[in-house]
């Protein structure tokens, strides 16, 4: 046990990791030593920055702190203190329950543990975060919150309603972040297209990235998290004349039904659904879309289950995701509707929806043999350098590897490639 050294575990999204990540500059500046997902934790002190959105979520938290706090118990640690969505949601219950944890924080009073630990918060470094991805990438965070209220979602009652970070101060970050080397943004919030309703009462993401793409040495910015109603048709303007805002777009569209989209409370309909889709692939020639889908949401039947088949089938998503519905409390669903779809029917569902999109998947990696792109090295592996295209965003989509034989090449450097071969999840790759 190192003494003045802080382990800070962070668990779920990337939103959680940015909050992290600037916690880690604010110990820093106090003096601490702090290492990040250590595998093996060495401080006298952890922070757990937890996630809360779904069951198995909950379960690898709650994990978390019961584990550190047996660590506390044998003397291998001298405090524990847990923050993020699941102590924002059950702050007092947790307190109740697991009294071996310090102090429990919310998402957004963790400055409050500088203070605790007799430290200052240093203004002065509002915008600056120490990057635990690789250099050359990282996430950046326009707004906290949701309005949008989907049947399903637990996340509005975790994070209140959507708060936009001011435009001056998210550039402010993003030229910090470039002169410590980031070339690629992505771009994060709960619902990237509702940003600035609240602060300049319209939507502003259009020009957000706009000026964001203006910064020098800002070489790849791409968005994750849109969604459908009310899409900021502008922005498609924006993705296509812009060199360096990537061809890419994640919008998590949830079903195609128009009777589950409204149980769902989606305030879109399949017609509107299928146009949008229409209209991006029409306005940006060979933009690549990532979505999420749902299976066994209450009212979901094989009838409706059918379209969604028939929808992927015709859309073939470039990536997709997908999820099995399980109830969480306090949701308009939860509330409302009775689940009562059996948890085979809807695993079997799921294991049907991603049956069809892995052929999906596999047919439009192999059009992609013999084509030149242009790739970031994020890093080594076995006999690889390990690649992305602007189309692939990290962690999530498919990479592109490159064999070491192909000369000495920099890790965080782009480079123009040929594809080679293609598998289910992979291209492989030679440099041009």
């Amino acid at each position: 046990m190192k003494k003045n050294t802080i382990d800070i575990v962070t668990l779920g999204c990337s939103k959680n990791l940015v909050d992290s990540e600037q916690l880690i500059t604010q110990l820093r500046a106090n003096g601490y030593e702090v290492t990040h997902d250590a595998e093996k934790l060495e401080g006298d002190i952890v922070v757990i920055n937890t996630c809360g959105f779904i069951g198995d979520a909950k379960e690898e938290s709650i994990n978390m702190i019961l584990e550190c706090c047996q660590a506390k118990e044998e003397g291998q640690l001298s405090k524990v203190f847990v923050m993020g969505c699941l102590s924002e949601r059950y702050l007092k219950e947790l307190g109740e329950e697991i009294p071996q944890v310090d102090k429990f924080y919310g998402k957004f009073n963790w400055k409050e543990l500088i203070s605790d630990l007799g430290k200052v918060y240093h203004e002065e470094l509002k915008h600056d975060r120490q990057i635990t991805t690789p250099s050359h990438y990282a996430y950046l965070k326009i707004s906290e919150g949701c309005n949008r209220h989907c049947s399903y979602c637990a996340i509005p009652i975790i994070t209140g309603k959507h708060q936009s970070r001011p435009m001056e101060d998210i550039l402010e970050e993003v030229r910090t972040l470039v002169a410590k080397g980031v070339k690629e943004f992505q771009v994060i919030a709960q619902e990237l297209t509702y940003y600035g309703v609240d602060l300049y009462q319209k939507q502003m993401l259009p020009e957000l990235i706009e000026k964001i793409s203006d910064i020098p040495g800002v070489e790849w910015i791409r968005l994750h998290y849109a969604y459908p109603a009310h899409f900021p048709e502008d922005l498609l303007r924006v993705m296509r004349e812009r060199d360096n805002v990537c061809k890419y777009l994640d919008i998590a569209l949830q079903h195609i039904s128009d009777p589950v989209l409204e149980k769902m409370r989606r305030h879109v309909t399949a017609e509107q659904t299928y146009r949008l889709i229409e209209k991006m692939r029409a306005e940006v020639p060979g933009i690549h879309l990532r979505t999420t889908l749902m299976v066994g949401h209450p009212g979901e039947g094989e009838k409706e289950f059918a379209e969604l088949l028939d929808f992927v089938r015709w859309a073939k998503f470039d990536r997709m995701g997908a999820f099995a519905y399980s109830e969480e409390e306090g949701t308009y669903s939860a509330e409302h509707y009775e689940d009562d779809i059996p948890q085979e029917v809807k695993e079997r569902r799921l294991d049907e929806l991603m049956a069809l999109q892995q052929e999906i998947s596999e047919e439009l990696s192999q059009k992609k043999v013999g084509q030149e792109l242009k790739v970031i090295l994020d890093r080594i592996e076995g006999d690889y350098y390990i690649g992305r295209t602007e189309f692939d965003s990290p962690e999530v989509d498919p990479e592109v590897l490159i064999p070491l034989s192909e000369g000495d090449l920099q890790i965080g450097n782009f480079y123009q490639v040929k594809i080679t071969d293609s598998d289910a999840f992979d291209l492989y790759a030679t440099i041009v």
